[in-house]
């Protein structure tokens, strides 16, 4: 009112604090009376506060400067600085809009506000505080405005006007009294509520990203989307990042066709690893706390964003409770039913907004996390020592008690080594209170469920392949995943512990006795949890062993099959397997006994409560209180399921990061961290003094005392087979452990050709040029020093001829020679070359060596320190300075040139091997090329991985069922039916146990068969009482059955125990049936795909990448283990609780149930919009998973090579591309998700709220609405559920599919005919007529038209120039290939077609020994004889003769037993050494048919000439046919085949012995040439 004086009375707008007695009358729904103006003042206070904290204490202030690392924003985007723009900062059309919607705000309120004050009488105080409330904050937000002039959305400004309009809102829907009447008044309160919601939709379309910054390569919202530009969420607005909206023009692609590659956006800037990983290497700490720092801020984002979601969420009980008092209260008040109903479709479109954010952050969370430890990872293993333990009988060093020479260190940061018993125990123990024993008791407890150091096994040491890659698969995901799950670690506990709270206010003191079955289930679990942790550490070491086993099996197929010994490693691996998936059910049956105490002790929470609350404390259990107190007690049943699974999953985390921390404390190569010399080149040299070597972590020492200077030149490196050669280069780069002494290498790149030679899946070009840039003139002069040119123009796309995986469409020579000509183009000055010439015929070798070394100045040489190891030293001797000649104890004799000179050693080992040179030179110009692995193959080796189109088939699904058996799948549903029955009847029982306290007694059956024993029984009466059993809504009225709960409520509290106890049943017999059906389904798929794989065509091997298979048997094994019957479980649960809501639903009303169906048609809309998208990109995420393993398999094969190149950057950007290509196909997919989730969500509120308001209005019951609602709100949550599990099945079914597909590989046919054991005999022909082979129907022919026979028992001896069919005829004696069918041909072997014999009785009559023999890991009786076939004594012979044996029968240099270690594909042996064993395993064998394909290429001539005398001796009742270009490999041949471009040039037996023959050989060739 106007003061006396006529002015206005200001202190009307002050409100009295002190006066709010009452802020909020529930039963109203209302504030109180005195209480509305500190409602208004809110926005005040909350701009006011804004204010101060903007500029009050400075724009930048000392806690935001020097806040820890983990709080700063992690590899964001350089925003620009506005101390750079002019003084004067521009204004925005959004700035100047927002600026003007609040100044106007301000205005109209100020002037209604003194209009009201200056009046003499009318509108009141209130009124006049209504008017107030945008006063001040408007000026606020205009005053900010002027000043920061923003060009991206104003946070604090945003946060003023939401404020302003949800108070706005909360006085209209509390404060019914005030609501003005006449229209200027109106008129007012509708500017109070549009004119700041006008500016948040003006901030809502303002940008997120300064518009001054530069936008090039970044999509616009709502354009095309394509590969070449970064993602539109570095560009979108508020909104468009608020609802995902900037995914539209992807769904609508994706809904009209399948998305390739190129129509997703790259990553987003904040999630680039290019970036990451280097800030990540510079972070400090353990890999924990490096995750920590990088992560920090978004983990306090998701936390707090989980926090209001959670709470939100427990509001919604109390919601409840009040809205079904207002209408349970008489009379029932429909306005503040309707007021709950709007909070609670306020609380629910609050957690729909946060939900969208809080998964962006914890995907960008995710995302980044495995990102950084993937390419960490990666680096490490590009750093780390090659840990390859000797062969000998000497075990690694680094077992459990003993020293770690080597530096590695077991310990790591994130493991305790507190003992199990406590030290400090006495024999006399003091008297303890009761208290202090269930303290120590508890502690105890505790003690044993967390982790700790655990002993490694005596066999324990550095990482294997197999366990680094299961890091990458599996702990890297783990790791990360929990960090997706941050928020949970703070949720699930506050959900839970706010949860109890509530039921205590509910329930009061009759809650502590359901708290108390609550403790006692949790301390029961902590024993079972200790239980699962064992298992768990166990099973992943099966898995470790399962995966290496997998992985070696894969990579040796081809050879295995030669051998038929794939059914001996398979069954191997199905023992892993088996085992694995033991320890797997062992896991799963504990995890569901700690479900089953968690659902025992959450259904009899309710039991116990109920049962204080009624019995105990005497209240009626009303169903305001039930329907409320039953939800909470949902939320906690639901809180105690995922806290097991959260204490589960954080021990699995725990143990993933423990192996992650063990492999990064691994020790790195020594010299690792020095940089190349950057400035002038130093001295060429390399000097080394008084230095041993051992391999890593190894105590034996295979170099002894070795001193040498190498200068430049060339110095040849010579010695026996497995002396020490190969050791010597790599302890000159580094990979050996130095034992003492000195060495001096300049640190820069080596040119480095390793013995076997390493390619990558790419063209012959790239794998030459390495990285480096192309000199066209450098290029020439090398493809011809290495004979190279005439190879590269037998292939139609010439040096751009695609080799396929490890050079498999390239012989062995012309992998060797690619691998020098790669060493010889780099512009390394130092060149070591291990052995490039041993797969090479005499002639090219020399002119290779010729080549390089004839011309002093050449330019590929010519200054160059050049390190060679070679068995010839008859061609290459000429040509160096000095000799390093390798001998017995590895110890280094040095010749210098004038002692080669005059060294009559050499001097006789250079006329033995020339006594050959004349055959050798016989052998080149019949056109034997050199040894091959395969002949040359078609440009395109390897086929585009398969990528099916569409949703997954019903085929899939039902392979699946029928997998795991389908009457557990029966059973299953049986158990869902009899839960969701069993649940709905829960429900149902509350509302009939609330609303019978009041209801009039009435003839009832209860009371009827109570008084028959008093009264006569009339039939016709029981007919009348059971018709009138039902209500009005059909349902069974249990009043008439018990009585009334007022007089007598023991009944009712046995049924709800009973039906408690039955829910409780069917859950766990659902539980019980999911663990047979993944073990029934895992064991039946993986061993099915595994047999499909061991015997499909040998032409699937050579298109299919190993990295792509293996990412299919296990990966996706992997998911079919984990999470496909799970998924199938959920999707049939939700199906059932649909179906039971709608017809729960059905009973109320019939406009229920259209609102319920309107509402399911919406949600199947959206969901059909969003499925093909989330489809495609899965598929493709999955596809773009397999180059990431093969480039990482690529890189542990050629990792010397690799570092001895210095290309470990490239190798390094490879791994962040492959990594991004990856990582964009999950970031959008699940940009994708959220998109489905916020609509979802928005649809599921206003649904929600639909339902209620039609329930309020539909004059039902308060307990029938309570009942309604509660299967409404099922309803929703199950519609919602079923989309988003069925979306989520058909994405995991992708995994089943991919494994499916390898069920139909095409299968190589077995063949009819069992042959007699005693076949092949002695003197059984090998006739080939008219035969005509192919690799594939769409390729050319290999062989044509060729026919001969091989006398029974021939040493045979098979030439012919490169690519000219020797290899594929030696294959064609295995079965692999097999003659057109078009041409007629045939091949028999005696008297039986080899298109017709059983492939397995085939290959175990045949020995093919390659020129690289895949060996396995363990010990050398398990390599020499895989299958346990013959006598320890028999294979110790062997050994003995084969690796033990000498030419002068003197003391060899080996020191092999039967029990040597043998690493994974014998790194640790020489080439030669894997030779020998090959020729071991013949020898072993002694199969009637002998195929040797280069076998002594890599041998010594002394080692080689012994081995052929031992050869004749023990393989002299056999057919034995040698493809080979050294002469002492085919000298004693008596018959000849000789192939020229796929035909048969010559087949008899040999002119005369020796060299006369093959010079006869040369005459035919060079007449039938010309």
């Amino acid at each position: 009112m106007a003061s006396a004086f006529g002015r206005p009375d200001w202190d009307n707008l002050w409100p009295c604090y002190s006066c709010c007695q009452q802020f909020w009358i529930p039963s109203l729904g209302s504030f109180g009376p005195q209480c509305l103006g500190i409602v208004g003042h809110i926005p005040l206070w909350i701009s006011v506060a804004t204010l101060v904290l903007r500029y009050g204490v400075g724009s930048n202030p000392l806690w935001y400067r020097h806040r820890p690392r983990w709080l700063r924003k992690f590899a964001a985007e350089v925003e620009i600085d506005d101390e750079e723009l002019p003084k004067a900062k521009p204004w925005t059309a959004w700035a100047v809009s927002i600026f003007l919607l609040n100044a106007l705000a301000a205005v109209v309120h100020a002037g209604a506000t003194g209009a009201v004050l200056w009046q003499g009488q009318g509108p009141s105080q209130g009124q006049a505080l209504l008017y107030f409330v945008p006063i001040v904050p408007s000026i606020i937000s205009a005053l900010i405005l002027a000043i920061d002039r923003p060009r991206t959305v104003p946070g604090a400004v945003f946060l003023i006007n939401a404020v302003l309009v949800l108070v706005e809102l909360a006085i209209l829907a509390g404060a019914p009294g005030q609501t003005e009447r006449g229209w200027p008044g109106m008129l007012i309160r509708a500017a109070g509520i549009f004119l700041p919601f006008a500016s948040l939709l003006v901030m809502l379309n303002m940008p997120m990203r300064d518009p001054l910054m530069s936008s090039d390569g970044i999509g616009k919202p709502f354009s095309e989307p394509t590969s070449s530009v970064r993602s539109p969420e570095d560009l979108v607005t508020l909104w468009q990042w608020m609802s995902v909206s900037w995914m539209a023009p992807l769904i609508s692609i994706g809904y009209k066709r399948q998305l390739h590659d190129e129509d997703v956006w790259f990553l987003a800037y904040e999630f680039q690893h290019s970036r990451l990983h280097l800030l990540f290497r510079e972070l400090t700490g353990s890999v924990f706390v490096r995750l920590l720092k990088a992560n920090g801020l978004d983990l306090i984002i998701t936390t707090s964003l989980g926090v209001m979601e959670t709470l939100t969420e427990l509001v919604e009980p109390l919601l409840l409770k009040q809205l079904l008092g207002a209408l349970t209260s008489e009379p029932s008040n429909p306005r503040t039913a309707v007021v709950y109903a709007g909070l609670t479709l306020l609380v629910r479109l609050a957690r729909a907004q946060s939900g969208v954010l809080s998964l962006w952050y914890c995907r960008r969370n995710y995302e980044r996390t495995r990102g950084e430890m993937i390419t960490m990872i990666y680096e490490k293993t590009l750093r780390r020592k090659a840990f390859t333990f000797p062969s000998s009988h000497d075990s690694p060093t680094l077992i459990a008690g003993q020293e770690e020479p080597s530096g590695v260190s077991t310990a790591t940061t994130l493991t305790d080594n507190e003992s199990d018993t406590d030290e400090d125990i006495v024999p006399v123990k003091p008297q303890r209170s009761r208290f202090t024993v269930l303290k120590a008791w508890f502690h105890q407890g505790y003690r044993k469920l967390r982790p700790r150091e655990s002993k490694p096994p005596a066999t324990s040491g550095p990482a294997s392949t197999g366990k680094i890659l299961n890091l990458l698969r599996n702990d890297v995901y783990e790791v990360a995943q929990r960090f997706w799950e941050a928020p949970s670690l703070v949720t699930k506990p506050l959900n839970f512990v706010v949860s109890i709270v509530l039921i205590w206010r509910i329930l009061g003191p009759a809650s502590l006795s359901g708290i108390v079955i609550l403790i006692a289930g949790m301390a029961f679990n902590v024993f079972l949890m200790r239980m699962l942790l064992a298992v768990e550490r166990v099973r992943r070491g099966i898995t470790d062993v399962k995966l290496q086993q997998t992985s070696q099996f894969v990579e040796s197929i081809r050879h295995l099959r030669w051998y038929d010994w794939q059914g001996a490693w398979l069954a191997q691996i199905m023992e892993s397997r088996q085992a694995e998936l033991m320890k797997r059910v062992t896991s799963s049956i504990i995890t569901k006994c700690i479900s089953f105490v968690n659902t025992l002790t959450a259904f009899m929470f309710p039991v116990a409560g109920f049962l204080a609350y009624t019995v105990v404390s005497g209240r009626p259990l009303t169903v305001d209180v039930a329907f409320p107190a039953l939800e909470l007690f949902g939320m906690l049943q639901n809180s105690l399921r995922e806290l097991p699974d959260l204490i589960t999953v954080l021990l699995n985390a725990r143990v993933a990061m423990d192996r992650i921390e063990r492999f990064m404390v691994e020790p790195d190569k020594e010299d690792i961290d020095e940089e190349d010399h950057q400035g002038p080149p130093g001295d060429l040299e390399i000097v080394i003094k008084d230095a041993s070597f051992s391999w890593p972590g190894s105590v034996r020492k295979v170099l002894r005392d070795v001193s040498i200077k190498c200068k430049p030149g060339l110095t040849v490196i010579c010695g026996k087979v497995g002396i020490g050669k190969t050791a010597m280069l790599q302890a000159i780069l580094g990979e050996l452990d130095q034992h003492g002494g000195e060495k001096t290498i300049p640190h820069e790149m080596v040119g480095y050709s390793a013995q076997t030679a390493w390619l990558e899946s790419m063209s012959i070009r790239e794998n030459i040029l390495f990285s480096t840039a192309y000199d066209e003139v450098r290029y020439r002069q090398v493809i011809d020093a290495c004979c190279l040119r005439d190879d590269i123009n037998e292939f139609k796309s010439k040096d751009l001829t695609l080799i396929g995986e490890n050079g498999v469409g390239l012989s062995g020579g012309q992998r060797a020679r690619v691998a020098l000509a790669r060493a010889i183009y780099s512009r390394a000055r130092i060149l070591l070359l291990d052995d490039p010439i041993a797969a090479l015929d005499h002639q090219t070798a020399e002119s290779i060596i010729s080549n390089m070394f004839a011309d002093k100045d050449s330019p590929l040489t010519a200054g160059r320190l050049i390190m060679f190891v070679t068995h010839r030293v008859d061609i290459i001797t000429k040509y160096s300075y000095q000799v390093l000649d390798i001998v017995n104890g590895g110890r280094v004799k040095t010749l210098n040139r004038e002692e080669l000179d005059n060294s009559e050693e050499l001097e006789q080992l250079v006329a033995d091997v020339a006594v050959d040179d004349d055959v050798a030179a016989a052998m080149a110009t019949t056109g034997q090329g050199e040894g091959e692995g395969e002949d040359s193959a078609p440009d395109t080796f390897i086929e585009e991985e398969h990528r099916a189109h569409g949703g997954v088939v019903a085929s899939v699904y039902w392979q699946y069922v029928k997998a795991g058996k389908l009457g557990w799948w029966v059973s299953l549903i049986l158990s869902f039916v009899l839960f969701r029955l069993a649940r709905v009847t829960y429900f149902w029982f509350l509302k009939e146990w609330g609303e019978n306290y009041d209801r009039t007694p009435a003839p009832s059956l209860y009371g009827f068969f109570h008084m028959q024993d008093q009264y006569p029984v009339n039939p016709q009466t029981v007919i009348l009482l059971r018709k009138a059993e039902s209500d009005k809504n059909g349902w069974i009225d249990l009043g008439r059955y018990l009585p009334s709960p007022s007089v007598d409520v023991h009944p009712w509290l046995f049924w709800f125990f009973v039906i408690s106890l039955v829910q409780v049943l069917a859950q766990t017999l659902s539980d019980i049936t999911l663990i047979i059906i993944v073990y029934k389904a895992g064991k039946n798929l993986f061993e099915r795909a595994m047999r499909r794989v061991s015997n499909a065509t040998f032409r699937f091997y050579d298109v299919t990448p190993i990295g792509r298979l293996m990412n299919r048997v296990t990966s996706d094994m992997g998911t079919v283990d984990g999470q496909i019957a799970n998924q199938l479980m959920k999707v049939a649960w939700y199906s059932i609780g649909w179906l039971s809501s709608i017809m729960v639903i059905a009973t109320a009303t019939p406009l229920f149930l259209v609102l319920s169906i309107a509402m399911t048609a919406v949600f199947v809309l959206i969901f059909n919009r969003f499925l093909p998208a989330s489809q495609s990109l899965r598929r493709l995420e999955t596809v773009s998973l397999s180059p990431l393993m093969s480039n990482f398999g690529t890189l542990v094969e050629g990792l010397t090579t690799v570092r001895a190149f210095r290309a470990e950057p490239h190798f390094q950007r490879r791994i962040i591309a492959t990594t991004d290509a990856f990582q964009k196909m999950d970031h959008i997919y699940w940009a994708l998700q959220a998109w489905l989730q916020y609509r979802f969500d928005l649809l599921s509120a206003l649904t929600s709220f639909a339902l209620t308001l039609t329930a309020i209005f539909s004059g039902l019951s308060g307990g029938a609405v309570g009942f309604v609602l509660a299967a409404a709100s099922n309803l929703v949550q199950y519609t919602h559920n079923l989309c988003r599990r069925y979306g989520e099945m058909q994405m995991t079914f992708v995994s089943v599919e991919r494994v499916i597909e390898l069920l139909d590989l095409e299968q190589e046919p077995n063949g009819t005919h069992k042959p007699p054991a005693s076949w092949p005999a002695f003197g059984d022909d090998i006739v080939f007529d008219h035969v005509t082979l192919k690799y594939a129907p769409t390729l050319d022919p290999v062989l044509m038209d060729v026919s001969f026979t091989i006398p029974g028992g021939a040493n045979v001896a098979v030439t012919g120039r490169t690519g000219s069919g020797k290899s594929t005829l030696a294959l064609s004696l295995l079965g692999t290939l097999h003659p057109e069918p078009a041409t007629g041909g045939t091949i028999h072997i005696g008297n039986v077609d080899l298109a017709e014999v059983d492939k397995h009785a085939l290959r175990r009559n045949i020995t093919f020994v390659a020129q690289d023999p895949v060996l396995f890991p363990g010990s050398l009786r398990d390599n020499l004889d895989p299958l346990d076939e013959h006598g320890e004594s028999e294979r110790a012979d062997v050994l003995e003769r084969v690796l033990g044996g000498s030419d002068s029968g003197g003391e060899s240099h080996n020191s092999f037993t039967l029990d040597s270690r043998i690493d994974g594909g014998g790194k640790n042996l020489s080439q030669g050494q894997r030779q020998l064993i090959g020729l071991g395993r013949a020898i072993l064998r002694r199969s009637p048919v002998v195929i040797m394909d280069e076998a002594t290429a890599s041998i010594d001539a002394d080692t080689a000439s012994y081995i052929q005398r031992l050869l004749q001796e023990e393989l002299k009742y056999s057919t034995v046919i040698t493809i080979a270009h050294k002469a002492e490999a085919v000298q004693d041949a008596d018959f000849e085949i000789v192939l020229d471009k796929g035909k048969v040039v010559r087949a008899g037996p040999r002119g005369g012995a020796g060299r006369a023959g093959l010079m006869g050989v040369d005459q035919h060739i060079r007449i039938s040439t010309y």
